[in-house]
């Protein structure tokens, strides 16, 4: 490597002054006994936190090569030195707690996020990532790669499937299908998929380099993802290493993202495409409406705007919940789909995200379909009427 840095004396608290929010490195830390290669290997990694909030192809101590897997890694990371609950931005500190060199060009690197209240430190988060020298330069990434290595690889369509020992390829073929299928509704250029199945979130955290986060703490079940160059990364962790199954409603919700900007989104209209095409908690559509039906729809004094508005659950349980809203947007989507076709379904979709009094809602569907507040509980009862004919 060349020496491109002066001698640096290492010692408690090593910070680069050139760096805002420089990571705390404290005495027992070891480094690379060349000092001029620690010193860069410090200062390249408080300058990759430094742009952790910019987005992530900006990164400069990024490789294009290693930006999908590292984005999952890099999203986890953002604004992690905040606290809502003490109101402080920067309430986390970072600490290096470990360097591995691995050979001449290659490391590991852990670093944690603490802050300290009446004396108590609190452990906010934990992460790895590896470093490796190149051009004269240090680049970072996530380690789910050398994390998997062994795992095989199947690519069906567009998707890339990444798995230990077994693969249901008649359920992935499934997915790719529902894939294309939702995509095409949403008029989004298809995306590549690249799935890992791992067995539960710790080992989700795990491969991709967040050794612990506050946030889930207890969490059995989930999935992380990240988004990068019209490519979406997929690291499952719910208990279905071999995809034995995968939940249309969740996939819907998937693509939704995918294609449109979050905070255009409105959820209970959404919520109702999802119940339309995917059912949910694994009950189909046409159950979920029969249940409706026989639960809700069979009382003649229902007042559809005030259920509405409550978000009145009709499901077995607080868990698995089936919101009235959510039904009654579906059977809109259902209308407005015959009559007008999917393009008409987004403009519903995006008129913006939920508020109490709804103005946005209203009016994108009175353009639509002539329903408003005032007519809304007489066509509410004509869809559910004609719905299942």
């Amino acid at each position: 490597m060349k020496k491109i840095f002066i001698l640096l004396s290492l010692h408690l608290g090593l910070a680069v002054f050139a760096q805002t929010n420089p990571l705390i490195v404290p005495a027992n830390i070891v480094l690379p006994k060349d000092t001029l290669v620690a010193k860069q290997l410090v200062e390249s990694l408080n300058g990759f936190l430094n742009q952790k909030e910019s987005p992530n192809k900006e990164n400069t101590y990024i490789l294009k090569e290693d930006l999908l897997e590292t984005s999952i890694l890099l999203d986890e990371m953002k604004g992690i030195e905040k606290s809502g609950k003490f109101k402080d931005n920067n309430f986390y500190k970072g600490y290096l707690t470990n360097v591995v060199q691995i050979d001449l060009s290659n490391f590991i690197m852990q670093l944690s996020y603490l802050g300290v209240n009446e004396n108590t430190p609190i452990l906010c988060a934990s992460f790895e990532l590896l470093a490796k020298y190149k051009d004269d330069k240090f680049y970072f990434l996530s380690p789910l790669k050398r994390n998997t290595l062994s795992w095989q690889t199947k690519k069906i369509g567009n998707s890339t499937f990444l798995y230990k020992k077994e693969l249901n390829t008649k359920v992935a073929t499934e997915y790719v299908k529902d894939i294309a299928f939702f995509d095409k509704k949403l008029n989004a250029s298809q995306s590549n998929i690249v799935w890992y199945g791992c067995n539960d979130m710790p080992e989700v955290m795990q491969n991709i380099g967040v050794l612990y986060k506050l946030e889930y703490n207890g969490r059995s079940v989930g999935t992380i993802n990240a988004n990068e160059n019209n490519t979406t990364l997929l690291v499952n962790g719910t208990y279905n290493t071999n995809f034995n199954g995968f939940d249309p409603h969740d996939l819907w919700h998937e693509r939704v993202r995918n294609a449109f900007p979050k905070n255009t989104i409105n959820k209970p209209v959404d919520e109702g495409c999802a119940y339309l095409y995917g059912g949910s908690w694994g009950i189909s559509w046409s159950q979920i409406l029969k249940t409706f039906k026989e639960k809700v729809a069979s009382n003649p004094k229902s007042d559809w705007l005030n259920l509405y508005d409550g978000f009145y659950n009709f499901g077995e349980s607080k868990e698995k919940h089936l919101i009235v809203s959510y039904l009654i947007n579906a059977l809109i989507v259902d209308k407005i789909e015959k009559e007008k076709g999917f393009t008409a379904v987004i403009e519903l979709l995006n008129c913006g995200k939920y508020e109490k009094t709804n103005d946005n809602y209203f009016k994108v569907l009175e353009k639509l379909t002539g329903i408003n507040k005032a007519n809304f509980n007489e066509s509410v009862w004509a869809l559910i009427k004609k719905s299942g004919k």
